[in-house]
């Protein structure tokens, strides 16, 4: 039985400060149908992100009926991360 929302999509989020501050930079436009296929495009999704000012990015699968802005849990640290 499946459970969850219909689809999924991937956050990249810029983090400072010992990736403590995380914040919604990109939201990817591909819809994914489970979260397994989600979580196999993070490291692709991270790559092709775009060039922005934060010393760590990463990529996170959430679901796309919940908008990444309004999330008040923490973050996460998952282990697709980019140093730069």
């Amino acid at each position: 039985m499946k459970m969850g929302p219909g689809y999924f999509v991937i956050a990249i989020l810029g983090c400072a400060d010992g990736s403590a501050a995380c914040t919604p930079v990109q939201t990817m436009p591909t819809r994914y149908e489970s979260q397994q296929a989600c979580v196999a495009a993070t490291g692709p999704a991270l790559a092709a992100a775009g060039d922005f000012d934060y010393p760590t990015l990463f990529a996170q699968c959430r679901p796309a009926k919940q908008p990444a802005a309004h999330r008040e849990d923490k973050v996460r640290k998952p282990a697709n991360t980019r140093h730069g």
